[in-house]
């Protein structure tokens, strides 16, 4: 497994994040336990959640998917060292708001570390801007958690360039640390929001990035081609948006990659974000065994510039 720096914070990931939001959701505690075993078992390292997870699930109210992975972790006994963890914090867990006040984030990063029953989370990231609080409080709550060992390293989610670049201002004339990460939405269709002004900065910054909805809701998976398709499912309304021409266009070219590859469309999927400079490593989930082992065979497949080329298009 060749495993990629995480920008400067000193972690280094496989090349695929297993996404954390299915479990108390989609994937119940036992098949959680067995997609993170099988998930460490083939070489990978890095796992996704927030300590809003799943609150969106009926009964539920926040910090499942954080309960369950801290209960793997205690009954495995995995090497600490040998997982990167990776949550979040700034959504409304009951406070009415989203938020990233110092006060808040030193109260909630005590109860997603009782969640997790870890001593320390290794990658911390602001869930959503809070254009309430100054960035110069909430990089120093950041600041203190890694001062006190209870955080490794931190980053942000859902900035834009301005808003990224604001950050590092702050943090600079603070004499602060900046944000090492960035957890930007990108996918095969989605691309808009990261690609030009915000992936430069990356890159020109050396900024970590892992991405989210990297299969687009799992559109990217080829099983969604048609209203009737989306009918029933747990995703199927996240899904409809993508049925457009453009949606189409994305289906075919990976179709044709699938046909001169023998890979799967969301295996192409992800393995396109893998081929992209600014991106250390996309984020998706599963709920099956079956759902990861192709999952993971992404990150052995090496697509042509042409086939890059052919992606690019279709979703331009």
């Amino acid at each position: 497994m060749q495993f990629r720096p995480l920008g400067k914070t000193g972690l280094s990931i496989a090349p695929l994040v297993f996404g954390g939001n299915v479990f108390g959701w989609t994937a119940d505690e036992k098949t959680s336990f067995d997609l993170l075993d099988a998930f460490t078992d083939a070489g990978f390292n890095a796992i996704d959640t927030a300590d809003v997870y799943s609150s969106w699930v009926p009964d539920n109210k926040g910090g499942e998917s954080e309960t369950i992975i801290g209960k793997w972790l205690k009954r495995t006994g995995v090497a600490r060292d040998k997982v990167v963890i990776i949550t979040k914090v700034g959504s409304d867990m009951g406070q009415g708001r989203r938020d990233l006040r110092k006060s808040w984030i030193l109260e909630e990063v005590e109860a997603s570390l009782k969640r997790l029953q870890t001593d320390h989370i290794d990658l911390y990231l602001s869930h959503w801007p809070d254009d309430a609080t100054p960035y110069e409080e909430t990089l120093e709550a950041h600041a203190s958690l890694v001062a006190a060992g209870k955080v490794r390293a931190f980053g942000a989610s859902n900035l834009d360039a301005n808003q990224l670049e604001a950050s590092f201002d702050a943090a600079d004339k603070a004499g602060l640390p900046r944000y090492a990460v960035l957890q930007p939405e990108y996918n095969l269709y989605d691309r808009a929001g990261f690609e030009g002004p915000l992936a430069d900065l990356c890159r020109k910054e050396d900024i970590g990035v892992i991405t989210y909805f990297s299969l687009a809701s799992g559109f990217l998976t080829g099983k969604y081609r048609s209203k009737a398709d989306t009918e029933g499912t747990a995703r199927g309304q996240a899904v409809q948006r993508y049925l457009d021409d453009k949606g189409q266009r994305i289906l075919a070219a990976l179709d044709q990659v699938a046909a001169e590859t023998g890979a799967k469309p969301a295996e192409i999927a992800l393995a396109w974000l893998m081929a992209k400079p600014a991106v250390t490593a996309p984020i998706a989930s599963a709920t099956s065994l079956s759902q990861l082992a192709s999952l993971t065979r992404a990150a052995s497949l090496s697509l042509s510039a042409d086939q890059v080329a052919l992606l690019d298009r279709a979703g331009a």
